[in-house]
């Protein structure tokens, strides 16, 4: 039976489909520890994973379900790189550091590619990534961008023209694109509940449905405040990311929580020409669409979007309708699913990992790349506090702009401006 998602009340394809979730848990008492990780998903379960192999003393509090945020719910697509391209890196940070942040992105992918080649990690890995353009003039930029990207000793992208990408994708819509052949895509939620398996076994204390009601200092410690208990640590991890909470107003006017939402097709016939070399897609409109078919061959889709917590009405309309955009021979196909998640968002696209105060870190906005960020976020998080702080720092030390009009005016300029960039994606 599927629990009640308090977080994301709609029931996603994920876990309709799911064999086996263990439940864990409530903390229920008094526990002192190392350190206290506030939300179970990605980097949170990663880090509870990496210190626990490292020896130290872990509980992690998750107020829902592991899973039930954003790392259990999105499109499942790794990409390769960091969000933001090498080409806007570098024209901020210079090639040497842009260099080792591309490099740090890569081998975010290679862990969860090695995960994938476990045999106990079941996480539907399909390989391959095409980044498809939406507007003419974007061509000679995405040719460029394959010639950097050797500059940068990536050999494995290559430009596709507009017959190749129809051909890939089974639809004449988009002008040309990528073709990435060392990235793929996951089921997201099987990853979770990997990692939380693995975090388990290696030593850590993992509670659902826990909580976190209050985050105290008491002289060089911690008091961490549940429902039901309250821990004492020295060092606090915030990996809520998008989910904030009260003790957050530190990092408010830096991220922008949107809800995006995914639907999920009936299982398209076998003669369907649509992505026959199971690649996953994204395209180069502001408002991204993208899609991939999952492994009992549905189509699933995602680019709608929405700046408050209410779930659009029409929800099954406009998936239906931005998928016959695509494929219009698909204008009738019955969505069996459609689900959402909140993803945090920065200004620059790039992750926001501070120390908001003494041992305690926030580390999110990963602004649709966490799938292969956020768990690598929880590794460096566990070298930061082991003592290597040096990868860690390259994160630490990125400049993450606030976002505009104060407490008051922030989301209704946020909510105007991506308007504003959804009807330029027509032009």
């Amino acid at each position: 039976m599927i629990e009640y998602n308090s977080i994301s009340p709609e029931i996603s394809w994920y876990e309709d489909t799911l064999e086996e979730r263990p439940s864990y848990p409530f903390f229920d008492g008094q526990k002192q520890c190392d350190v206290v990780i506030i939300g179970g998903g990605f980097t949170g379960l990663s880090a509870a994973y990496h210190l626990s192999k490292a020896g130290v003393n872990v509980v992690l509090c998750e107020a829902s379900r592991f899973g039930d945020g954003a790392s259990g719910r999105n499109g499942g697509q790794l990409g390769t790189g960091q969000r933001q391209w090498v080409e806007t890196l570098e024209k901020q940070y210079g090639f040497e550091r842009s260099k080792a942040l591309f490099d740090l992105a890569e081998e975010a992918k290679r862990d969860i590619l090695s995960w994938c080649a476990m045999p106990d990690c079941q996480c539907d890995f399909m390989e391959g990534q095409l980044s498809v353009i939406h507007k003419k003039r974007e061509v000679i930029s995405y040719q460029r961008h394959v010639e950097l990207m050797q500059h940068y000793g990536y050999y494995d992208l290559s430009f596709m023209d507009k017959d190749e990408t129809a051909k890939r994708l089974g639809s004449s819509f988009y002008y040309g694109g990528l073709y990435d052949a060392h990235t793929g895509h996951i089921n997201p939620l099987k990853l979770v509940v990997w990692l939380a398996k693995k975090a388990k076994n290696a030593g850590a204390k993992l509670y659902e449905k826990t909580k976190v009601t209050a985050v105290n200092r008491k002289g060089s410690h911690w008091i961490v405040i549940t429902e039901r208990g309250k821990i004492m640590a020295e060092h606090v991890l915030l990996a809520t990311n998008a989910y904030k909470l009260g003790f957050q107003r530190f990092v408010e006017k830096n991220i922008v929580s949107i809800r995006s939402y995914i639907g999920a097709t009936e299982p398209l016939s076998k003669e369907s020409p649509i992505l026959l070399g199971g690649e996953s897609v994204d395209d180069s409109r502001f408002m991204v669409r993208y899609f991939r078919k999952s492994v009992d061959n549905r189509l699933l889709f995602g680019g709608v979007e929405s700046y408050d917590n209410r779930h659009p009405a029409d929800l099954k309309e406009r998936i239906q309708r931005q998928i016959a955009e695509i494929y219009p021979h698909l204008k009738s196909i019955n969505l069996t699913h459609c689900w959402g998640a909140t993803v945090a968002i920065t200004v620059e696209r790039m992750p926001y990992v501070r120390q908001l105060l003494p041992g305690m870190i926030y580390c999110g906005g990963y602004s649709g790349h966490g799938v292969m960020l956020a768990p690598f976020m929880g590794k460096l998080y566990a070298e930061w506090l082991t003592g290597k702080h040096e990868r860690f720092a390259y994160f630490q030390s990125l400049k993450i702009s606030s976002f505009p009009g104060g407490k008051m005016l922030r989301y209704p300029l946020i909510f105007f401006a991506m308007h504003w960039f959804s009807l330029m994606d027509h032009f």
